[in-house]
């Protein structure tokens, strides 16, 4: 691990003047943090048989004893196909991601009262057990209310009918009883002091009812039934947002942000979040759509000072909702990580990283939050993409490539970042719709820290900061940087770091953002940057201000033991295709337009399309081998290609039209939101529909076949005869379908049904994909394209 430290103000700390015009930007980092508070938290079972241990004191988590900031990523396994997740979990190790969160939806394994079902889609052991495999650790959401977009946020019809929930009922809690007890013996010798992964569970979720039998009492009763299942772990969590009511000192809170919200009931574009603004007084970002209301301050707030500031629900996607169809774009999500770092956030987790697909219930009922149930949003039936990192049956985003160096980042210098103080510069914005005022902070101890600065905003443009220099006063002295003003784009986020220490060489500061380290061997200690576009890299060492350019090459900046010290700084191009994985018994850089991973010891590729599959690797693999695979050293690059498989664009899709679409009902407003609902089922009688023949065989030699559909309307349907396969709503994003995880027969026909989308629909689409409706146009249903793409696979013995 990299050690950035102080190395003392004499050798590191440039006291330099400022030019004429600059807009200087100053912050005062002298004061001494405060000492973490230990023993006070009452949590469970924090030592492994191996020895390890997980603790939590007032600051951050410990590791083994050491300060550890884990990346933390939801996949829910029973809304995936259970083939999927070992491939799944390993690419999500892969981005940098440490721990697995899930939860346990109980509507999903007891449907009706008496047995539970485990088996399929639905084995939370063998789910946990792949994840271990994986090298992740895993934090179980037990519920038994739980939200994700669920009817009845997840609990049984049966339990709906009858019983008062969420509070200390006895008959309801005789039934979360024996959930638990499920639950535990699923998890049985899984868990943290059995050398299992389980570091964590949740209770409940976003719950914030207060009164008799709920608040506290409640709380405290499902940790008592928790551990009276033998659910005894390191951490246990609550969602701190929304007013969440909590008892303090024996659960920690754990908060997120979302760049939009979905679920609200503008049917215009939000002003800007405060998800994209720097937090100095409070851990809760505005509106994460808890179902319930709260009426006073929740427990969160007065907690602050006892507890780490923990996230596990910070949106890298956005929810699919009938009635605000949000389509955020890669920077939306990826400003986020250096503003809520910035913001002192110790555990990053996100939800959803990985989307997936409701199962259906008895008789075909749907799982999904709906109006028709009673639901304050209206969810597709089946798809819950999520706008994931990581799509339904594993396509990989780009939002995905904008984050991994954040995840490498934290995987490399998380255990120092842990540790550092936030500090709230001189002057920040009044508001989060200030929009001209620098967004930027701190965290620092000592001389020696990071800078996070963020100029980003979704759907809100923040004007380029001309002529910046920062001003930071540490203990030890002044330190300005740049050496000179520059200018910080439009849209630009980053996070520099200064006074660090690079095996040895002292970095006064740089204008680029670490990503990792390498031990490159004969080729020494490799120091890995990425470039903040637009601004020229600069890195100020012992020797005075060298201005690096990007690109596969090494700049030597000292030695140690003998062995050279060098960077590696790359383009934002560049960082966006890297992966950082274990192979051959060391740590390499492989770059790769295409999914990147590793199993059984080899480099696995995958890409969609007829292309070849490319990747290029550093430190050079020792003897790379496997069919069809070319390879050549290119400067300091190792080059490996697999062929493209064949000719044309993929298997052929033969599409038809079958009924036009009818005149669309009218979208009514209603449900508890007073707001769009989703039409009743009658309505899709006026959907129109498409014939869509798929080849015999299907793809036999490629790993999976992606139905891909661009269509425009309201809402469209995928069939294979009577049996729904898929549905989405239309936001402008396109529509991927896997279709092995159906074992249709050959030459199966499938039915595309697109309910239109009227013109004085009172639903939310973003601008760029609003159908525009000509003069007299009541309503839109389109098929634009329809193809079909394959998905290949190789595997590369290192």
């Amino acid at each position: 691990m990299t050690r950035i430290r102080s190395l003392g103000a004499a050798l590191l700390l440039a006291v330099l003047g400022t030019a004429a015009g600059a807009d200087t930007l100053r912050l005062d980092a002298r004061a001494a943090p405060p000492a973490p508070q230990t023993g006070h938290l009452q949590l469970g079972a924090a030592r492994s048989p191996q020895g390890g241990t997980l603790a939590a004191n007032s600051q951050y988590l410990l590791l083994d004893g050491r300060p550890w900031l884990p990346v933390m990523g939801e996949y829910h396994y029973s809304r995936a196909p259970a083939a999927q997740w070992e491939t799944q979990l390993r690419l999500m190790k892969a981005s940098g991601l440490d721990v697995v969160a899930s939860y346990v939806f109980w509507n999903h394994h007891q449907a009706q009262p008496g047995a539970f079902d485990w088996r399929g889609n639905r084995d939370l052991r063998r789910f946990v057990q792949l994840a271990q495999a994986a090298g992740l650790k895993v934090v179980v959401r037990l519920g038994p209310w739980v939200h994700g977009e669920a009817r009845y946020g997840g609990l049984p019809d049966w339990v709906v009918d009858k019983l008062p929930t969420r509070g200390n009922d006895p008959e309801y809690l005789g039934h979360v009883e024996a959930l638990y007890a499920e639950i535990g013996a699923q998890l049985r010798g899984l868990l943290w002091k059995d050398g299992g992964p389980v570091i964590g569970v949740q209770l409940e979720n976003e719950y914030n009812l207060r009164g008799a039998g709920r608040g506290e009492a409640h709380i405290r009763a499902l940790k008592a039934l928790a551990l009276q299942a033998g659910l005894d772990v390191p951490l246990y969590t609550v969602t701190g947002w929304d007013g969440a009511v909590y008892p303090s000192g024996e659960v920690l809170p754990v908060f997120g942000g979302y760049p939009d919200e979905p679920w609200a009931t503008s049917t215009k574009e939000l002003p800007p979040k405060e998800t994209h603004a720097f937090r100095f007084d409070t851990r809760v970002s505005g509106d994460l759509g808890a179902q319930t209301r709260a009426h006073a301050p929740g427990t969160a707030e007065t907690d602050k000072d006892r507890v780490p500031f923990l996230g596990a629900e910070y949106g890298p996607g956005l929810p699919a909702m009938y009635r605000r169809r949000t389509l955020v774009s890669p920077d939306d999500i990826a400003a986020m990580l250096p503003v809520q770092l910035g913001s002192g956030v110790n555990l990053f987790g996100y939800y959803m990283f990985h989307g997936g697909r409701n199962p259906v219930g008895p008789g075909g009922a749907g799982l999904e939050e709906s109006t028709l149930s009673g639901g304050y949003n209206d969810t597709p039936r089946i798809s819950y993409d999520f706008q994931a990192p990581l799509g339904p049956d594993g396509q990989q985003r780009p939002v995905l490539a904008r984050l991994r160096p954040f995840h490498y980042f934290l995987n490399e210098y998380g255990a120092r970042l842990a540790t550092l103080a936030v500090r709230q510069p001189e002057r920040t914005p009044a508001t989060s719709a200030d929009l001209r005022t620098p967004r930027w902070s701190v965290r620092s101890h000592g001389d020696s820290g990071f800078l996070f600065f963020n100029n980003h905003v979704r759907q809100h443009a923040l004007p380029a900061q001309a002529g910046v220099r920062f001003e930071l006063r540490l203990p030890g002295g002044t330190l300005t940087l740049p050496s000179r003003p520059v200018d910080i784009p439009t849209g630009a986020y980053f996070i520099w770091p200064f006074n660090a220490d690079l095996d040895g060489v002292a970095l006064r500061h740089a204008t680029a953002q670490p990503v990792t380290r390498v031990d490159a061997g004969a080729q020494g200690l490799v120091h890995v940057f990425m470039a903040t576009a637009g601004i020229p890299a600069e890195f100020a060492l012992d020797g005075g201000v060298r201005t690096l350019t990007p690109g596969a090459a090494l700049h030597r900046i000292g030695s140690r033991g003998g062995r050279a010290v060098s960077v590696l700084l790359l383009a934002p191009e560049q960082a966006a295709q890297l992966s950082v994985l274990e192979l051959a018994g060391q740590r390499r850089l492989v770059f790769s337009e295409q999914q990147a991973w590793v199993a059984d010891g080899r480099l696995q590729l995958r890409g969609i399309g007829p292309q070849p599959l490319r990747a290029s690797v550093f430190p050079a693999l020792p003897q790379p081998r496997a069919a069809g695979l070319q390879v050549r050293q290119d400067g300091l690059l190792q080059r490996l290609e697999i062929a493209a498989a064949g000719e044309g664009a993929g298997p052929a899709l033969q599409v038809r039209p079958v009924r036009a679409a009818r005149d669309a009902p009218p979208v009514r407003r209603g449900g508890l939101a007073g707001a769009a609902v989703q039409p009743v089922p009658e309505a899709f009688a006026a959907a129109a529909t498409w014939a869509l023949q798929l080849p015999e065989p299907l793809a036999p030699d490629a790993e999976d076949l992606l139905l891909e559909l661009d269509f425009v309307g309201d809402i469209g349907r995928l069939f294979a005869g009577t049996r729904m396969l898929d549905d989405w709503y239309y936001n402008g994003q396109r529509w991927q379908i896997g279709l092995k995880q159906f074992a249709l027969p050959p030459g199966q026909r499938l039915e595309l049904a697109v309910l239109p989308l009227r013109a004085d629909a009172p639903v939310y689409i973003d601008a760029a994909h609003r159908p525009a409706f000509a003069a007299g146009q009541a309503q839109v249903a389109m098929l634009r394209e329809a193809r079909l793409l394959a998905v290949r696979r190789a595997s590369i013995a290192p």
